[in-house]
């Protein structure tokens, strides 16, 4: 199977570059012609979800087993059984993707969205659980397969006759093809603090899952509106949704100290992984976007874009087979906020925007409010001309990439509804959820519904969040928990015990190093048993959401628990936290 793959790899590399590049541009004014005759125009507002997952270990042996390490490490999907539940392959052998059908951005578009992912991922587990195995989803793998190490699944590689294959990755041509053309880094690095990975391959971007919304825009030549909006809350919905930032243990450097992993973590390191996996010094090509102006730049963008693998394209009879280079080239264009340009004939051509700052989720829900949080905001903002249009270009990326290190603690500049800059979270937050609810409201949604679509995100909130977290902190601190650590203290080997800041209150940040400490120590069987935890339940959050109460409570509980703070560096807390509140 190697040889083959090597062979088609060396065959695909045999394209001839300039070709290629030229087809690209020649296919760019056949797209701009498309959108002055109207063709990408629709009626109204459409949405999607690309939706990726890794596959875990079900735990089902472990009470047969002695050895403590059994269960909830990453395992390999057989292709046969990828292709059984009608999910997509990705990067990873361990990897699979839910791809949703189209729906119109109304009430029955969001609940044919919500159900078909529900519905899509029970029949999946229900047939993957024969194989011993779940789909799970989150930012970051941590628990390598069974007797292996992260470092070794992520670079182990074998050469065909000067190809480069890697072992644990799909069959996918174009992937294998990227660790061997002219213009790809060498080697492929994860930039991380006190983590040393480089792989000859592109296996190491594989850590990292993500949830990508998509919003079909009624008018293409809007566009470049929707797109410089998407860039001004990609921050704000980015601090939401952190939950990454540890790597597998393996990773660290040998020697760096727990507490000293835990202080320097970033909140979102899914966004710092794929960025230094893939950029080099001459090709950029995963960053934050600059502004648009017109819907032509947003094409050629995309046909200027640097070349990474000029891969051979096959024109048939459908609408975009009349730009398929540019489609192909559109592959490897990867920034945080991407447009498109697709359909497989006039009457389905369309212009949207993919939003892909997010990582995956734990929960169908999160994902779902992910979504249509962002859809409610692409409706309203441009339809109320929010001023946050008019924020510097520069403030928004840095409000992206000090999400992407802080989370809830980057302080979020923002330009709410009356023209004002605010970094008050609580501000913030107001506005942009008002503005979501609002928007899908003008979509067509009952208010109750809307308001139920965007609260998973609401109860994330900082100024919610914060108070959790220094309860959290108090309750570790003082030994009041209500868990089996109750009445005990949690502090390190010769410490005096004071954690109390000049106000004589508990202080958040002595608090925090003393439980990280213990539970960055305990390290693997700590996360194995959390994880256990939150797959055996899997079932029951993305079931029927008849009894909404209960399924809510759950929901609050896991948001606290998993997704912590936003991952502000406090999230372990919480995690101690439901050590406490579920054993």
């Amino acid at each position: 199977m190697n040889s083959d793959l090597a062979a088609q790899v060396r065959e695909l590399l045999d394209v001839d570059v300039s070709e290629f590049r030229a087809q690209a541009q020649a296919d760019a004014e056949v797209v701009k012609n498309e959108l002055r005759d109207g063709t990408f125009d629709n009626h109204r507002s459409i949405v999607g979800l690309e939706y990726e997952f890794y596959a875990v270990a079900d735990g089902r042996w472990r009470q047969e087993s002695d050895d403590e390490e059994t269960g909830a490490e990453l395992v390999r999907v057989p292709r046969r059984l990828l292709e059984l539940i009608r999910f997509e392959k990705e990067l990873g052998l361990h990897n699979a993707e839910l791809t949703t059908s189209p729906q119109p951005l109304n009430a029955e578009g969001l609940r044919a969205q919500a159900a078909g992912v529900r519905s899509h991922l029970l029949s999946a587990l229900q047939t993957t659980r024969i194989e011993g195995m779940r789909l799970v989803s989150d930012g970051i793998w941590t628990i390598p397969p069974s007797g292996e190490t992260a470092r070794s699944y992520l670079t182990d590689s074998v050469e065909d006759e000067g190809v480069r294959i890697a072992t644990n990755m799909t069959d996918a041509v174009r992937y294998h093809a990227m660790a061997n053309g002219p213009n790809t880094p060498t080697p492929f690095a994860v930039a991380a603090p006190h983590v040393t990975l480089g792989a000859d391959t592109v296996m190491p971007e594989s850590l990292i899952t993500s949830i990508q919304p998509h919003y079909q825009v009624p008018h293409a030549s809007d566009l470049p509106t929707y797109h410089n909006y998407a860039l001004r809350v990609a921050g704000p919905l980015l601090a939401l949704g952190v939950n990454s930032p540890f790597f597998p243990p393996d990773l660290y450097d040998e020697g760096v100290d727990p507490e000293t992993v835990v202080a320097d973590a970033r909140a979102e390191n899914r966004i710092h992984v794929f960025e230094s996996v893939l950029n080099s010094e001459g090709a950029r090509k995963v960053r934050f976007p600059a502004d648009l102006d017109t819907v032509e730049e947003a094409v050629d963008r995309v046909a200027s874009d640097p070349t990474v693998v000029p891969m051979p394209v096959e024109r048939g009879d459908r609408f975009d087979d009349k730009f398929a280079t540019l489609r192909r080239k559109h592959g490897t264009f990867w920034r945080w906020v991407r447009p498109v340009f697709d359909g497989a004939d006039r009457s389905s051509a369309n212009a949207r925007i993919e939003f892909r700052p997010i990582a995956a989720q734990p929960t169908v829900r999160d994902s779902i409010a992910f979504m249509a949080t962002f859809a409610g905001l692409m409706e309203s903002l441009p339809r109320t001309e929010h001023p946050v249009i008019g924020q510097d270009w520069d403030v928004a990326r840095e409000n992206f990439y000090a999400a992407a290190r802080e989370g809830f603690a980057s302080d979020q500049r923002w330009i709410t509804n009356d023209g004002g800059e605010t970094t008050d979270p609580e501000r913030l937050y107001d506005d942009l959820f008002a503005h979501a609810v609002d928007g899908l409201r003008s979509a067509g949604c009952p208010p109750a519904d809307a308001e139920s679509y965007v609260a998973p995100l609401i109860v994330r909130r900082p100024a919610q969040g914060t108070r959790r977290v220094e309860r959290h902190a108090r309750r570790v601190e003082t030994g009041t928990g209500t868990g089996p650590g109750r009445g005990r203290r949690v502090a390190g080997d010769g410490d005096s015990g004071d954690a109390t800041n000049v106000r004589g209150q508990p202080d958040r940040d002595v608090a925090r190093r003393r439980v990280l400490r213990v539970v960055v120590t305990r390290g693997r069987r700590l996360q194995e048993r959390l994880e256990v935890l939150v797959f055996r339940d899997f079932d029951v959050l993305v079931g029927d959401d008849g009894d909404v109460d209960a399924v809510a409570r759950r929901q609050v509980a896991l948001d606290g628990a998993l997704d912590g703070v936003g991952g502000d560096g406090l999230g372990l807390l919480d995690r101690q936290a439901l050590v406490e509140l579920l054993f």
